[in-house]
């Protein structure tokens, strides 16, 4: 039986081993799916184990997606222009184009021994099926505020720009970091003849850049909704007819969510979609196969 894992911290919370099971009940495949909470500052050691023991994938969530991407050899160009790898396995995919990675230690040392030969990033794949597929949200020509500079929304920046919106806006508590997030990927268009006009950033207090032009969507990518917190938006940002939609997702209406519906927003949408769809990506790269995402969906809200 093959075997595969979720590696985060923490990680009782997740729900992939339960998705993952109903992939492989759905698609007759034989393997076993673990979920493996590694120690803040034991990722390494703890991918490296469940390879050494024939492990043959790995999903990565927090805090770890960051760490991935600079511990995988090679690198598909979605988790190359994230800076962040969300699924790892001991040898590349069949016809998968890649990128080489040097391979450093967490300090910068430049290292001698391979580590996990192929990363990805399915979470901006997930993010746009969800979007365009579950909720019929049409993504070209669209404008959209980006809450968030972490792994989450480097994982989305790239997809969403393919997807072709019209105007895409990075905006986070620490500025520099939102603005260093639009310089990679502007730096990552330009290499690949791509356009990178579309591309803006501004400081999440900057009320008045947020407020200039209204936006079609707005994504929080954040995790302030598992702390019942919401980012700091004026609230003259919400209209009732752009979609809201944030990455965490819960039984009830999320934090964000419930406050966007507060300032009069209509069309809301959590993010547990987004996982799904991940999460069958990262299925069909290991397996070969797309699984249907309609009835596991529809378990997991049943489940919530």
């Amino acid at each position: 039986m093959d075997m595969y894992a979720v590696i985060g911290h923490p990680i009782a919370h997740s729900k992939s081993p339960k998705i993952h099971a109903m992939f492989a009940q759905q698609t007759r495949q034989d393997m076993e799916y673990l979920a493996l909470q590694a120690p803040l500052d034991g990722f390494r050691q703890t991918v490296s184990e469940f390879f050494a023991k024939g492990g043959k994938g790995v999903n990565v969530t927090v805090p770890f997606k960051e760490q991935a991407r600079a511990f995988a050899t090679e690198c598909s160009i979605e988790a190359d222009f994230s800076g962040a790898v969300n699924t790892l396995m001991p040898e590349r995919p069949a016809g998968s184009a890649v990128l080489p990675t040097p391979m450093r230690s967490a300090d910068g040392r430049r290292e001698s021994q391979p580590r996990f030969s192929y990363g990805h990033n399915t979470d901006g794949e997930g993010l746009v099926a969800d979007l365009q597929t579950n909720i019929g949200f049409r993504l070209a020509g669209q404008s959209v505020l980006l809450i968030g500079a972490g792994g989450a929304a480097k994982g989305c920046l790239h997809p969403l720009l393919e997807a072709g919106v019209s105007r895409l806006t990075v905006t986070n508590r620490s500025p520099a970091k939102a603005f260093a997030l639009v310089s990679m990927a502007a730096e990552n268009r330009r290499s690949r003849r791509s356009d990178d006009s579309v591309l803006d950033a501004c400081a999440l207090a900057d009320t008045e850049h947020l407020l200039k032009s209204p936006y079609d969507l707005v994504i929080n990518a954040t995790s302030a909704s598992l702390q019942a917190d919401v980012p700091d938006l004026p609230p003259d940002l919400i209209r009732a007819d752009q979609l809201i939609y944030d990455m965490m997702y819960s039984h009830d209406d999320t934090a964000f969510i419930a406050w966007c519906k507060q300032h009069g927003a209509r069309n809301c949408a959590d993010g547990i979609g987004m996982l799904v769809e991940q999460a069958a990506a990262a299925f069909r790269l290991w397996r070969g196969i797309m699984p249907d995402t309609a009835p596991v969906l529809e378990a997991l809200r049943k489940g919530l």
